[in-house]
């Protein structure tokens, strides 16, 4: 089988555009794959699969094995394997996720894909849609227990659940022991991501994400997509932000109830596994 491996903004996948997921055990695989000491190393693997109602499909299974509707650095990489291997070679085509339909926009140069823009959707702002249990209505810079600590959530479902904590110093934030408490939390009954943000200017915000299924990544799509409504709704940014990660920038519009997501997609290497 003939893999890629590919990054956006360092959230790496390993994409797979032959491989039979009826005659796998994808868990097992994701998890053997991704392990970055005895495998290839990656936060997930992508498979490019045919399409009944787009014309391409995505499904994406997290390094520990769970499966995940949606991923924004995911789908870009998506976006530039589907170009770079000739499979669509359209600057714009639909693909199938398990959050419904997105549609990439490729900005090309001299052949090469530069930057994907991506149709994210509407985000979802009642609780229950989420999911998480509680009252009916919006989880807008709401007061949250978990045992001793208490924190201010906003809560939405960008393709898959959201949680974003607002923090002065994202240096000073302990990332791992608040996102792990939290992710798992009982209120969430298909667990969240969860997402720290430092507010720069009213158009400008770093984000960094413990992510359901992967851990503390470098970069999350959905995620800053999350971050950059969530910084709306609470009025520290207007509706256009960019989003400082890690390794580089996303720039994220909320323009009439959509959001849209621009940014990189990069290979690493490819190979061929028995």
């Amino acid at each position: 089988m003939k893999f890629q491996k590919m990054h956006g903004l360092g959230n790496d996948f390993i994409l797979f555009n032959d491989l039979d997921p009826m005659k796998f055990d994808l868990s097992a695989l994701a998890i053997r794959l991704c392990d970055r000491h005895q495998g290839i190393g990656a936060d997930g693997i992508i498979l490019i699969l045919p399409s009944e109602v787009a014309d391409v499909k995505m499904r994406i299974i997290n390094s520990d094995g769970s499966e995940a509707n949606m991923c924004g650095n995911g789908i870009r990489c998506f976006a530039k394997y589907i170009y770079d291997n000739h499979i669509n070679r359209a600057k714009t085509f639909t693909i199938e996720t398990g959050a419904g339909i997105m549609i990439p926009e490729l900005i090309i140069e001299d052949e090469n894909v530069l930057f994907v823009k991506v149709n994210m959707g509407a985000p979802v702002l009642e609780r229950a849609a989420i999911p998480m249990i509680g009252a009916t209505g919006n989880v807008v810079n709401e007061d949250f227990r978990t045992g001793i600590n208490t924190y201010k959530i906003t809560s939405l479902l960008m393709g898959v659940p959201h949680t974003m904590i607002f923090v002065d110093h994202l240096d000073q934030t302990d990332i791992v022991a608040i996102g792990r408490e939290i992710e798992k939390h009982p209120s969430f009954p298909e667990k969240t991501n969860v997402n720290f943000v430092e507010v720069i200017n009213d158009r400008e915000i770093k984000v960094r994400t413990w992510e359901r299924g992967a851990g503390s990544t470098l970069a999350c799509g959905t995620g800053s997509c999350a971050a950059a409504v969530a910084s709306n709704l609470i009025d520290k940014t207007g509706k256009t932000v960019t989003v400082h990660l890690a390794l580089g920038d996303l720039l994220i519009e909320w323009v009439d109830g959509i959001v849209f997501m621009t940014g990189s997609a990069n290979h690493v290497f490819e190979g061929y596994l028995d």
